[in-house]
């Protein structure tokens, strides 16, 4: 089970020539095999208005375990919740089971709603009555660490 804890969210806005926004390099990156780097960047981009569909019900959550690694959510990851997306079979969601928050693949079908876990080793929950479950929002991105934090 995830045992996730809310991060205080900014009360800043950001604008587009916010001086928070990045800048993006005007070439792709190749994931296989290398390719020459250009030395200059092209515009910059807001994280925050890129991912962030609606800023009052976008939350950051940490997650903590590792149930869900083959989802690509490690142990340690920010994820972008938002409590205004309707939730869909499939989608990754936090939920309320019993009073405590997990994070977990939803699965909706004839036999009822299965909490699934994207790790063999642990196991998936199956919700016995709807009423016992709350979503609590929808994951809409992961910020996986590569490197590790300081």
């Amino acid at each position: 089970m995830y045992a996730l804890s809310p991060r205080p969210a900014s009360t800043a806005t950001l604008s587009p020539t916010s001086t928070n926004a990045l800048r993006v390099a005007p070439v792709s990156v190749a994931a296989g095999f290398p390719s020459p780097a250009q030395d200059y960047y092209d515009g910059a981009i807001d994280l925050t208005e890129m991912l962030v569909h609606d800023h009052a019900a976008t939350f950051i959550v940490r997650a903590a375990g590792d149930s869900m690694t083959e989802a690509g959510i490690s142990d340690g990851d920010e994820l972008l919740v938002d409590r205004s997306k309707t939730p869909r079979h499939g989608d990754v969601v936090v939920a309320v089971l019993d009073g405590e928050l997990t994070v977990k693949r939803l699965e909706l079908g004839p036999h009822g709603v299965v909490l699934r876990a994207e790790n063999a080793n642990h196991p998936d929950i199956t919700v016995p009555e709807l009423p016992d479950l709350q979503i609590w929002g929808v994951v809409t991105y992961c910020i996986h660490h590569l490197r590790g934090r300081r």
